[in-house]
């Protein structure tokens, strides 16, 4: 019988991905490309922009910047479900499917390798952003910050893996993805407060994870938030749980021919 949780497997499919990751150079720049631009024109086109409610030292762009690093992380995470697609195609996934190790172990050791990479690009792009300027917050903001990071990369990891399960086309999973992640995106507040939206898409925008994401790590490196981060954290927690319980879940069920 086949032990759910198996460190070996688990650390070495992690390690694939880090290594997939750091040999792919033109993937490091090429998901800092928007968001970076995203900063860097908004931020400073929009400079005298005052979001409501937002305390008079805080410019657009440090307003800005929590939203563009949860891109970063959504857009990152979504890579782990191509290369499920990527590895299907090419019998890597035939060839750990028929190996003595549980497919819950398997989607373990993606989502690690995911959230890791998500969580390193997030980190460059704070690097970018405070040469853009970018002030960096106290102890409080340090500790909430990777939290608010592990979880979005975490949770977007197993969308990617849940919509790549059920799925065999690359194109199509391009398509389905950014039909997902641009909604999400836009809701959630991270170009601006949801405040501005009509009241049936506040609405929506409200059932948006990526919204709490948002909104914990603005108060990590800012101070404000439109939430208590407890109430975000926790939020964000249980759809984090439940997507990879989806993900491990429709992830058993993958058939390898």
């Amino acid at each position: 019988m086949k032990a759910w949780f198996n460190p070996q497997a688990i650390y070495v499919l992690w390690l694939r991905e880090m290594k997939r990751y750091l040999r792919a150079r033109s993937r490091i720049i090429g998901s800092l490309g928007m968001p970076f631009f995203f900063l860097i024109f908004l931020g400073t086109g929009f400079k005298q922009f005052r979001p409501a409610g937002v305390p008079d030292h805080v410019d657009y762009l440090q307003y800005l910047a929590p939203g563009m690093l949860a891109v970063v992380l959504q857009f990152g995470s979504m890579f782990t479900g191509m290369a499920i697609l990527w590895d299907r195609q090419f019998g890597f996934l035939k060839e750990i499917m028929v190996a003595p190790v549980s497919r819950v172990a398997i989607v373990l050791g993606r989502t690690l390798g995911g959230m890791t990479t998500a969580f390193l690009q997030g980190v460059l792009f704070l690097a970018v952003a405070c040469i853009a300027g970018l002030q960096l917050p106290g102890l409080s903001g340090w500790a909430l910050v990777p939290l608010f990071m592990l979880l979005i990369a975490a949770s977007f990891v197993n969308v990617g893996i849940a919509v790549a399960s059920v799925m065999h086309d690359m194109q199509g999973f391009g398509l389905v993805m950014n039909f997902l992640m641009i909604p999400l995106f836009l809701l959630s507040g991270a170009l601006f407060p949801i405040e501005n939206f009509p009241e049936w898409v506040q609405v929506l925008a409200l059932a948006d994870p990526l919204l709490y994401g948002v909104d914990g790590m603005r108060f990590g490196l800012l101070g404000v938030s439109r939430f208590s981060p407890v109430l975000d954290g926790l939020i964000l927690c249980a759809f984090c749980t439940a997507l990879v319980i989806t993900g491990a879940f429709l992830f058993s069920r993958v058939d390898v021919e």
